[in-house]
């Protein structure tokens, strides 16, 4: 397989992109409202590519982790609302009203904070108010009665959404979820009898969706994971039971790497840093453009795997910082300037992030968020 000119490369599908959009779309429904997560670069895969695709395939709100995140989307054009999940910084305030987006709040001191930047822009501005249900991270622990007195203090915002955070939504055998659903329902039903509602509600994320955790789907799912072709493995029940998986996506990335040489190794030749592996025979070894600089975790030192010529092909030794070697026994017609795939499919030989990041003792999540801004992102 001849390389483009890049030393190490990852394409992005598009089609893939969307057709996961639809898949979401399709299972939640026409009166459930589909926010797709592009925070951290869109997992990765480029946050602008990525929403202009989504944009064109119907999707009318994005979620994304700060400011800065939404205020990139604005300036390349992205119109659709953005909501920005875990950032309401003093300094960044000014930038959220300039540039349309939408905040989550996290404290009642924070809807004051936002009632006095609209009074001074003679606006209403609206937020999602983010309850902590069990979740521990952000979110109002606030009792119903005092959230409303905030809510309703603050005459220069509006109210738009409430949402919350599932901390174990594939663990079947918790009823953490159950139980997180149960108190969210409770202080909405609370706030309803304080005389405050929103519009919006939102729980679900990739897993909830997926395993079909309809009470947490509310009027709008957030999915991030599953948008890039993924969904974690749902733990079993007590009863050793596996839900139901109703979502199938496709993951939109591959990642590959070119082969910089390649070279016959005797028996007992050392290899790479720490001489980490010892060629038991004659060996043909070949040296990849790719290090844990580009987001190749170390840990998969001798215990990896790329695809060559359509073949598993070995990590031998220690990852280094740019370079990677790789056994080419079993593929010995590859040649420099040939390039192999690290994430992705070769003919019937796959590899995708949730088997890499098993190798590595990681999550596909934070494997797909490594991949370095150095490695040149194709969009096909």
């Amino acid at each position: 397989m001849t390389s483009p000119a890049y030393r190490c490369w990852v394409e992005v599908s598009r089609q893939a992109i969307g057709e996961n959009f639809r898949a979401l779309r399709l299972l939640v429904g026409p009166s459930v409202e589909v926010m797709p997560v592009v925070k951290a670069d869109a997992y990765r895969h480029g946050a602008i590519e990525v929403s202009r695709t989504l944009v064109e395939e119907g999707a009318r709100w994005l979620a994304v982790s700060s400011v800065e995140e939404g205020v990139a989307l604005r300036l390349a054009g992205i119109e659709t609302r953005i909501l920005v999940m875990a950032d309401f910084l003093a300094v960044e305030r000014q930038a959220l009203v300039e540039h349309d987006l939408t905040p989550v709040i996290h404290t009642l001191e924070d809807i004051g904070a936002l009632d006095e930047l609209g009074a001074a822009q003679h606006r209403r501005l609206d937020y999602h108010l983010k309850l902590d249900t069990g979740m521990g991270r952000l979110g109002t622990c606030e009792a119903a009665g005092d959230i409303a007195r905030a809510v309703r203090r603050a005459a220069h915002t509006r109210l738009e959404g409430l949402m919350t955070h599932f901390a174990s939504s594939a663990d079947y055998a918790s009823a953490q979820t159950d139980e997180q659903c149960a108190e969210f329902d409770k202080l909405e039903r609370e706030l309803l009898a304080h005389g405050v509602s929103a519009p919006v509600l939102h729980a679900a994320s990739t897993n909830a969706i997926a395993y079909g955790r309809r009470q947490a789907w509310k009027t709008m799912v957030r999915p991030g994971h599953a948008i890039y072709g993924y969904v974690s493995p749902a733990k079993a029940t007590g009863r050793n039971e596996t839900p139901q998986k109703l979502l199938e996506v496709t993951p939109a990335l591959s990642w590959k790497a070119q082969i910089l040489a390649v070279k016959d190794v005797p028996a007992g030749a050392r290899i790479g840093y720490g001489a980490m592996f010892v060629a038991p025979q004659p060996m043909r070894l070949g040296i990849l453009a790719v290090g844990y600089a580009d987001g190749l975790p170390h840990r998969l030192s001798g215990r990896g795997k790329v695809i060559a010529g359509g073949k598993p092909a070995a990590i031998l030794g220690a990852v280094s910082m740019d370079l990677t070697t790789v056994d080419l026994t079993q593929a010995a017609h590859l040649k420099p300037g040939d390039a192999v795939t690290l994430l992705g499919r070769e003919g019937a030989v796959a590899q995708d992030a949730q088997q890499m990041a098993r190798a590595a003792g990681t999550i596909s999540y934070s494997l797909l968020c490594g991949i370095s801004a150095r490695v040149k992102r194709i969009y096909i």
